[in-house]
């Protein structure tokens, strides 16, 4: 059996609805694992759950908003009982609000960062709730987060966004070290993605033009090509790709520390 082989994993996506979320599922149903997409989303999440089971996959989908404790309070037990325990979790779900530092609205600003450093946490939280020895779920496992390259680089009007990665690579690393002194047995990483060519990714560079930085889109991505070695955009296949890594037994003995899956751009 292939060490990439999650047949018998349980693993919840949260932002798992669409885009990176629902590429992340469906590399790890295709893997074999099992999967509950967590989201807010309820129309576009039980779409992209149907669009699995037709595939052959188990999946469902659970209400979630991740900045939300009792959210996480009434979602972890449907998820442990649909998919019969709990064995990865994968923190995807996450905003990116493009401003320069002379233009920021607080308001936006701790909204991104709710759900990017506190939804991370709590999904955190949860998930070493239900994994470890005496939990709903009981067996260990493996947790991987969303960062970004944007933890790794330095890019204008992105100060917020940066910062909230940021967060997200030391919460790992403390995350992955309180699991390991107080015999939790999970594994928490995360993964740096580059840019990718889906609706986020775009949207950051038309903002950058909207806000002068420069002339067109396609300018502003090219920008980020000639910032990257392997010369063109990631896809969320490669993204998805390298969260089935960490999650799998191929990576047994990695925890407390980041993938960059963004062809060098933060090399």
């Amino acid at each position: 059996m292939s060490h990439f082989d999650l047949t018998g994993r349980k693993a919840l996506v949260t932002g798992g609805a669409q885009n990176l979320g629902a590429a992340i599922a469906k590399a790890l149903t295709q893997a074999g694992a099992a999967v509950v997409l967590g989201d807010v989303n309820a129309e576009a999440g039980e779409a992209t759950a149907a669009k699995f089971r037709a595939a052959g996959a188990q999946a469902s989908f659970v209400h979630l908003d991740v900045t939300d404790e009792a959210s996480w309070d009434a979602a972890m037990p449907q998820v442990v009982s649909d998919l019969g325990g709990l064995d990865i979790l994968v923190n995807n779900a996450g905003i990116e609000i493009t401003s320069l530092l002379i233009d920021l609205d607080p308001v936006q600003l701790r909204k991104m960062l709710d759900v990017n450093i506190v939804g991370t946490s709590l999904g955190i939280k949860n998930a070493f709730k239900a994994m470890q020895p005496g939990g709903a779920a009981g067996q260990g496992g493996a947790v991987v987060n969303i960062s970004s390259v944007a933890a790794l680089i330095v890019f204008p009007a992105l100060s917020g966004y940066s910062g909230s990665k940021s967060a997200v690579d030391r919460i790992t690393r403390i995350a992955a070290t309180e699991s390991g002194a107080l015999g939790y047995g999970v594994r928490v990483n995360c993964i740096y993605p580059g840019l990718i060519g889906n609706p986020m990714g775009m949207k950051l560079a038309t903002d950058v033009v909207d806000i002068g930085l420069f002339p067109d889109a396609e300018t502003a991505v090219g920008s980020v090509v000639g910032l990257t070695p392997l010369g063109h955009l990631g896809e969320q296949a490669d993204m998805a790709n390298a969260v089935v890594f960490l999650a799998s037994d191929a990576a047994g003995f990695i925890t407390g520390t980041g993938l960059a899956v963004d062809g060098g751009m933060g090399s």
